[in-house]
């Protein structure tokens, strides 16, 4: 959510923003919120206005009563009754209003970067650097469930009878190497300084209002039916929210948090093979990491985060590229992403494993999160990563560590994590 006070001042920035982003059908609202607010501080001065005359006909009654002047004295009570009631319907009137004002401006979407690409969708998304050398061996690849399957490490019939389709069950030796991957992110980031941490897998409606927009709500998070709590699709969800409504010393900036969860998403519209099998699911878990930091060290810390995935990856052997979303690609609360793919010798290109976003202090200004700083209160700028997710980021490890008599070599970094083992067969 941007400053009601920037869009004021600036109403084309905001328009020509909407319009980068492809999203024509919310200029409108730019129009909405400056009326309202036009309106609500027109009832706030009136509001404010009758408190001031509130408080100095208050001294005169009392003035009155020590004199002995009891009728004037009511007289002035009777006024003061009076103005009480059209008071109150002036509160509710800018209550209203600033509740119409929240809504809409929630809506609207954050100010991106100015070195962003302007693109309509993910197909306009830009290549930025590309890091190892992407290998097509030789002897064939079999699709990623195959390979599991071949393992006895994946029955997707059973998790099908059991929760239906977009469940899994893992067994055997991939259930370990899904575990391994994990741990290992997770001290990978706790040797990069990160606090590690196991939040809340659910969370409360005021809170993923916070971190998304109303239209990601609903194409991602499952409701606990009959209650105000919402399943998490992410573990940034929940970060985030730890600091609602907090003030924060500006010397304990930046925060880096490294964090565990199960993540639960609707994905609407899956089709396709590569969307079988576990490439695109309903359930998973994820290593992620979130940073809140002063808003002059955000875009340092955006290219440290990204860079933490592509070092994670080369670590384990598997080739990646960034690419920078364009402008369209972004949700409405970010100001700049990368997305980071691994490389797939079956398919013979890159797909999505990881994105890194800066969101700017629009979380932050929805949660309430400020900074006790040198000059004064201020917003704290939020980012997030992913640093891997399984059993997705387990279909580029398997790929580019199957051999050719069909075993699946274990890089040296994730050995310690799989018991010693070089290679699973």
């Amino acid at each position: 959510m941007i400053d009601i006070k920037f869009l004021r001042e600036n109403p084309e920035i905001v328009r020509e923003n909407i319009k980068k982003k492809f999203r024509d059908s919310k200029l409108p609202l730019v129009d909405t919120v400056l009326e309202l607010d036009v309106k609500s501080r027109e009832i706030k001065g009136q509001a404010d206005e009758l408190r001031a005359n509130r408080n100095k006909l208050s001294k005169q009654i009392g003035g009155l009563m020590a004199k002995g002047e009891r009728e004037e004295a009511e007289k002035i009570k009777a006024i003061v009754a009076e103005q009480a009631e059209h008071l109150a319907q002036l509160e509710k009137w800018e209550s209203d209003l600033a509740a119409q004002v929240t809504e809409a401006m929630m809506q609207i979407p954050n100010i991106i970067d100015d070195d962003v690409p302007i693109g309509k969708n993910d197909e306009d998304n830009v290549q930025v650097t590309v890091y190892g050398d992407p290998v097509v061996p030789e002897f064939e690849i079999p699709y990623h469930a195959e390979i599991m399957e071949k393992f006895n490490g994946l029955d997707l019939d059973s998790a099908r009878k059991v929760a239906g389709n977009g469940f899994y069950y893992l067994m055997g030796d991939i259930a370990r190497l899904h575990s391994a991957v994990i741990s290992y992110a997770r001290d990978f980031m706790i040797d990069r300084g990160f606090t590690y941490c196991v939040p809340p897998f659910m969370i409360r409606s005021e809170v993923v209002s916070g971190v998304m927009s109303f239209a990601e709500m609903d194409s991602m998070m499952y409701k606990i039916e009959g209650e105000d709590l919402y399943l998490i699709g992410t573990s940034e969800h929940s970060m985030i929210g730890k600091f609602i409504d907090t003030i924060i010393k500006e010397d304990e900036l930046p925060l880096t948090l490294t964090s565990y969860s199960p993540c639960f998403r609707k994905e609407k519209g899956a089709h396709g093979i590569e969307e079988r099998g576990v490439y695109r699911i309903h359930q998973f878990e994820k290593q992620e990491m979130i940073v809140l930091c002063k808003p002059e060290e955000s875009r340092e810390w955006f290219t440290k985060l990204w860079q933490n995935t592509v070092d994670l990856f080369r670590s384990l052997d598997i080739p990646v590229r960034t690419l920078e979303c364009c402008s369209g690609d972004l949700a409405d609360l970010k100001v700049k992403s990368y997305d980071v793919e691994a490389w797939s010798p079956r398919q013979k290109k890159y797909f999505e494993v990881g994105s890194c976003s800066n969101l700017s202090d629009a979380q932050a200004r929805r949660l309430k999160i400020r900074v006790n700083g040198k000059n004064g209160k201020y917003f704290a700028h939020t980012l997030n990563n992913t640093v891997v997710a399984p059993p997705r980021m387990l279909i580029a490890f398997l790929e580019n560590n199957l051999q050719a008599d069909g075993s699946v070599k274990i890089p040296e970094a994730l050995r310690a994590y799989m018991g010693g083992k070089e290679v699973i067969e």
